[in-house]
């Protein structure tokens, strides 16, 4: 099993890749954002409102974890996720496009958005939400560039049955969020 070495400059090239993604997806009309793919699909407003409920769920614990983190001088050349993690963040991931397999999201990290209620006014909210959100990841994995990321451990929004690392956590994010990333683009294909 290869390792798998996480880098913050990947990690904050990644996020900024779908930060400027989804700007985009923004300035569609309201008619696209609002429409699923079939009735029991997300429409795109729900993926970035689901995607916002998600990494809410782990704002607090990373700003304890770095504050609770020492500093360090220098950056380490990357962090070698650990086999359970490695085998989570995989599960995440699409492979070339593609989402290896599908989830069922649990209740708590549904979108909560009533579709006979989304003006464009609302969709604006959702989407500065995000930006709000993942502007906060973007400086978190900037900050732990200088902490020892290697002693504290984050509990997952799921629970205790998978405890990361701060980079681990980055890449559990990131790849959740290209994994949805993918969808928006099956909707919009």
């Amino acid at each position: 099993m290869a390792a798998l070495v996480l880098t913050s400059e990947n990690q904050i090239q990644r996020l900024n890749h779908i930060l400027n993604t989804v700007k985009k997806h923004q300035t569609l009309d309201v008619t696209t954002l609002k429409t699923p793919p079939n009735p029991k699909a997300w429409n795109i407003v729900e993926i970035i409102a689901h995607l916002n409920v998600a990494y809410g769920k782990y704002v607090e614990k990373i700003n304890d974890t770095l504050a609770k983190s020492a500093d360090i001088d220098k950056e380490p050349d990357g962090f070698k996720a650990r086999r359970w993690q490695k085998f989570v963040i995989e599960g995440q991931q699409p492979k070339n496009g593609v989402r290896k397999m599908k989830m069922k999201t649990l209740k708590r990290f549904e979108p909560l958005l009533d579709k006979n209620e989304l003006t464009g006014e609302k969709i604006d909210e959702v989407f500065d939400a995000f930006f709000e959100l993942h502007n906060h990841l973007k400086q978190s994995i900037l900050k732990s560039r200088n902490k020892d990321v290697s002693k504290i451990k984050v509990t997952s929004a799921i629970g205790p049955v998978v405890k990361f690392y701060l980079p681990e956590a980055f890449e559990f994010l990131l790849c959740h969020l290209e994994r949805h990333m993918v969808q928006i683009d099956e909707i919009l294909a």
